[in-house]
């Protein structure tokens, strides 16, 4: 799993068939979470996400099913996964979904459906202040002690208030 982000919930998706992207929605656990504090929003996608696993549930239109002039609606229906990993099960018995997987939609028959962007997002914290080579940290911004984010509480002193 080396150099491969984890798919976490509000990953954005797009189908080779399709014209617009959608967003991925866990539907199948509430459990494990990655790159979430606070460990609510952003869910572990599996490889138990089938069916329609997308917030508006559609691609727009689906070149694979052409109407004359146009494309009827999209649909999808993830049928699988593939280039997952295998070697975590998750507690709701499916495995984790990469950066690189692709879903298998049943109206191409097969892995059509890809990660355009996997809804991990940097945070920082203070554990990664405290890790923070000074060094680094003073060339990257001069103007700022790491040492000093986030060891006090704010105060109001050398603010001023103006006369109404």
């Amino acid at each position: 799993m080396s150099e491969k982000h984890i798919v976490v919930q509000g990953a954005i998706c797009e189908c080779k068939q399709g014209f617009t992207p959608d967003r991925i929605k866990v539907s199948s656990h509430k459990y494990e979470y990655a790159n979430d504090k606070d460990g609510s929003q952003k869910l572990i996608v599996t490889t138990l996400e089938l069916g329609q696993p997308f917030e508006a549930k559609t691609f727009g239109m689906c070149k694979l099913q052409p109407t004359g002039s146009s494309y009827k609606p999209c649909q999808p229906m993830i049928t699988g996964w593939k280039d997952y990993y295998k070697d975590v099960i998750l507690k709701n018995g499916g495995n984790i979904i990469l950066e690189d997987s692709k879903a298998i939609c049943a109206i191409a028959g097969s892995p059509v459906v890809s990660i355009t962007n996997h809804g991990q997002i940097s945070e920082p914290n203070q554990q990664n202040m405290n890790n923070a080579d000074e060094d680094t940290q003073a060339q990257l911004n001069p103007m700022v002690n790491p040492n000093d984010l986030g060891s006090s509480e704010q105060t109001n002193e050398g603010i001023t208030e103006t006369a109404k």
